[in-house]
């Protein structure tokens, strides 16, 4: 049934990028959210909407359509549906109205960090657009941003309809389905001046989302994977540091590395100190400052955050949210560091069996110096995470 309850309900309840906001042009865009098909497109007003890639009237992919006059129209029969997923034409019977149960699956939208995030969790939309959808903020597309914020209110009774279960009925959108969904994750360093911003990806990776996560945290492999950048073969050590658990995941503080070239104005190897925060059960951030004098930019610090939207169980689609004290140089060449970096992380990650993290703390053997990886996975344990795990 195109309105049955989404597998995955604590995942669901989480936000997710599905996109960068200019990937989301004239035209729709498919994408995947936990094993769940979705179309993402913009409105008239430049309003980015995700619904479920499915046609109410005969389940074709609403993605292989196209937008006009503001509307999706189905690639099957031309049905077209208004921003609010309400079905406003049906081009075989011209004066039929289409009832409220003619209506796409809509999901809750926000712009963030120029990316595009996707609740699944029935109701959001209803809540989202009832509030006003005052938590959406991007510096990136400011017209996007008003205009999903404005049509937010026009998606709250298809929303608030699914989550009563009975098309075509109106009323106020039950708060028990929806009040356990969860805040955007947070990157502190998103609303600093000081700081430029820089997206890096997208990265489609052939592995569980937690395994990703687990790999950002990870300093160990700095010396092996990264030798000659991050870290070197004869200095592996890695000192001890704090972790803390958190109601959204960890804080890792006190961790220290070794590093020939810690970024792209490294001038000698430094002592690099980082702070790692799991903001999310698939979102990460680092903070990182080298040692005074061993780049060529004065203060140089840099906040990495990693955002992953877990498509399937054993496939993610990866993007990095630079933010570093540097506004004088190309951005592609900043890309290129993080690429770099990445890439030599990306086939290492796609090797590891089981694909899925396993939770179990028998399945693998741990160290003191994966202390971070053992409170994740605890974190995922105990908040219910099941998708990317085993």
């Amino acid at each position: 049934m195109l309105n049955a309850p989404l597998p995955h309900p604590v995942e669901s309840a989480h936000w997710h990028p599905v996109a960068a906001l200019t990937e989301v042009q004239a035209q729709p865009v498919a994408v995947q959210l936990l094993d769940q098909s979705l179309v993402v497109w913009r409105d008239e007003a430049g309003a980015v909407h995700a619904w479920a890639d499915q046609c109410p009237h005969r389940g074709a992919r609403l993605s292989l359509g196209r937008v006009c006059a503001g509307r999706l129209e189905c690639p099957y029969h031309g049905w077209q549906f208004a921003p609010s997923g309400q079905c406003v034409r049906i081009p075989a019977l011209p004066d039929f109205v289409p009832p409220a149960g003619h209506a796409a699956r809509v999901f809750a939208v926000q712009i963030w960090c120029e990316l595009v995030w996707v609740c699944l969790q029935p109701g959001v939309a209803a809540d989202f657009a009832l509030q006003g959808a005052q938590n959406i903020q991007d510096s990136g597309d400011a017209q996007a941003t008003q205009a999903t914020q404005a049509t937010q209110a026009t998606q709250a009774t298809q929303a608030t309809q699914e989550v009563q279960g009975t098309q075509g009925t109106q009323g106020a959108p039950d708060a028990t389905v929806h009040s356990s969904a969860r805040p955007l994750p947070q990157f502190e360093a998103e609303a600093d001046a000081r700081l430029r911003k820089i997206n890096c990806g997208p990265y489609d990776v052939s592995t569980s989302a937690p395994r990703i996560v687990e790999n950002f945290l990870d300093m160990a492999h700095f010396g092996f994977v990264h030798a000659g950048w991050l870290g070197a073969r004869d200095t592996p050590e890695i000192p001890d540091y704090q972790v803390e658990p958190t109601p959204t995941g960890l804080v890792a503080s006190g961790c220290k590395a070794w590093q020939p070239q810690s970024n792209l104005h490294s001038t000698r190897g430094a002592l690099v100190e980082y702070r790692y925060e799991v903001s999310g059960p698939y979102t990460a951030v680092l903070t990182k400052v080298p040692e005074a004098g061993s780049t060529t930019v004065q203060g140089w610090r840099e906040s990495i955050a990693l955002f992953i939207c877990p498509m399937g169980p054993e496939r993610s689609r990866v993007w990095f949210r630079l933010a570093v004290a540097d506004f004088a140089t190309d951005a592609a060449q900043l890309q290129a560091f993080q690429h770099t970096i990445f890439t030599q992380d990306q086939p290492v990650l796609e090797s590891q069996r089981p694909a899925c993290l396993p939770l179990d703390v028998r399945a693998e053997a741990h160290t003191a110096a994966d202390k971070a990886s053992a409170a994740y996975r605890r974190f995922l344990r105990q908040v219910g995470i099941r998708f990317g795990t085993c």
